[in-house]
């Protein structure tokens, strides 16, 4: 059975030199700079002692992966059978659902208060279970839905380097905090002036490269299956750590972890297993899914704040009265 894209649209094509223009090539380096960056700081924020008790009870490690491995894949299998998607755009959507990880989730554990030791580990850890689990995944899902040897396609290389593009600012971030401590305000605030310029270069950049073609790819059901999955995968990732009993902070960890997916990784894939023709405008899927994700969370962060703002003066108050109480008692004695 021939994969088909029943709904490339005719007009559909993709810019001219697509991938191998200038501005293409100052997107991936600017891209790079900034996810080293991002890692240097976030390594700031963790501690190898932590780090060491994550790996030592990997009882939070164990579920995130679990949630990873399980929730997403299906996810996106089960939208695909609920949409009635053609197979081309179910594979997409399949291979997205099977890209776990991703540095947005390590941003988004910050912003949540999350445990960012927690996060770090959980982000190496999937990258590196990427290389057998994906494979697997893919190899399961796809039956049925594509005849080609899909396990194949999976780029070790890209997932390596993703992985040392991780490991090592991270390590160094540690190190930082752990040997000259003195240096990590310098370090967060120099880094957050470069990640906000730097977004600002990504958000005009791919806006140039990709022009008006990803509109061919917001079709209904691929919009909406683009708003529920990254939204599913949120609420399960927290469900299920809130169902083994994790502290607050790993339940919101494990969450962001959940719904966020490598998106440059089912880009790859996406790019090295189907030519334009084929895959059409689904190329564009994974920016599409990535619009969701960015939205879904960052309005999930804003509600958390304002829930915050609003919990603390009554925890307060509480604690006000308490202290005023024992007060009152020791001075009757």
């Amino acid at each position: 059975m021939e994969a088909h894209n029943a709904s490339a649209h005719v007009n559909f094509t993709l810019p001219p030199n697509f991938g191998k223009r200038p501005t293409d090539l100052a997107l991936s380096v600017i891209l790079v700079l900034m996810l080293l960056v991002m890692m240097l700081s976030l390594g700031c924020t963790m501690e190898f002692s932590k780090i060491k008790a994550h790996l030592w009870k990997p009882k939070g490690l164990a579920i995130a992966l679990v949630a990873q491995y399980g929730i997403m894949p299906l996810t996106a299998f089960a939208l695909g059978k609920i949409f009635r998607l053609t197979n081309i755009e179910a594979l997409a959507i399949l291979i997205c659902g099977c890209s776990p990880g991703g540095t947005l989730s390590n941003v988004f554990s910050l912003a949540m208060r999350g445990d960012m030791n927690l996060s770090i580990v959980m982000t190496t850890c999937s990258t590196f279970f990427a290389l057998g689990m994906m494979p697997l995944l893919l190899y399961t899902y796809s039956r049925g839905i594509y005849d080609g040897d899909l396990k194949d396609k999976v780029p070790y290389g890209n997932i390596m380097i993703s992985l040392i593009l991780v490991l090592i600012p991270c390590t160094i971030g540690i190190f930082i905090k752990s040997k000259r401590p003195q240096y990590i305000p310098y370090v967060k605030q120099g880094g957050t002036l470069i990640i906000a310029t730097f977004s600002g270069a990504i958000v005009t950049l791919s806006a140039i490269n990709v022009g008006k073609s990803i509109m061919f790819a917001m079709t209904p059901t691929l919009l909406a299956t683009s708003f529920l999955m990254p939204l599913i995968g949120f609420l399960l990732g927290y469900l299920l750590s809130a169902l083994f009993c994790l502290n607050g902070r790993c339940r919101r960890t494990v969450s962001m972890e959940t719904g966020c997916q490598n998106i440059q990784l089912c880009a790859t894939i996406l790019n090295v297993t189907f030519p334009p023709e084929v895959i059409g405008p689904l190329f564009f899927f994974p920016l599409l899914y990535m619009i969701f994700q960015l939205g879904e969370g960052l309005l999930l962060i804003a509600i958390f704040r304002c829930y915050e703002k609003i919990k603390t003066p009554k925890d307060k108050t509480k604690m006000m009265y308490t202290a005023t109480t024992n007060e009152e008692q020791l001075q009757q004695f």
